[in-house]
């Protein structure tokens, strides 16, 4: 039997954190289905197609991995593509309560789906999004956190020089 997972998030940008947990969950499960949030409330600097995008760049070597996107509820969505398990990836600590909360209420929404969590490595375990926008917004060399293309896209879409090397 194969066991497909499903991977959710808004990836703006995807980073090498995010990376790192689908090389994970693709090691652990048949089929990864990273899946783009349109979340239209977190007001996203990249449109869902350019985060596909980037994130297919960024997995297209991964034979076991497709990239996706998705409205309503992640739960909604592991269901609709015939999953059982939705990944999440936890940092840090402070990730924790959010992360249980969120689990526990997709579990009353959907109890056939159970949400594993895989911490990214030691290397990657402070990356965030939105502190990455942050520093590149102000001016800092973002290469060591996320793929070429998206330090090129950061730049673009923020117009700091030092987005890349």
């Amino acid at each position: 039997m194969k066991i497909s997972a499903i991977y959710a998030g808004s990836f703006d940008p995807v980073t090498y954190g995010h990376i790192d947990i689908i090389k994970r969950a693709a090691r652990v499960f048949d089929k990864i289905i990273v899946a783009v949030a349109h979340n239209t409330d977190k007001d996203p600097l990249f449109k869902v197609e350019e985060r596909i995008d980037m994130l297919k760049s960024a997995t297209g070597r991964m034979k076991n991995v497709r990239v996706d996107d998705f409205e309503g509820l992640a739960v909604d969505y592991v269901r609709k593509k015939g999953a059982r398990i939705l990944i999440r990836g936890l940092r840090m600590l402070s990730d924790f309560e959010y992360e249980f909360q969120m689990a526990l209420t997709n579990r009353k929404l959907n109890g056939r789906i159970e949400t594993i969590f895989l911490m990214p490595s030691e290397s990657h375990s402070y990356l965030s999004s939105t502190l990455i926008k942050e520093a590149c917004t102000l001016g800092a060399d973002v290469g060591n956190f996320v793929p070429p293309l998206v330090a090129r896209k950061l730049k673009e879409k923020l117009g700091k020089a030092s987005a890349t090397r």
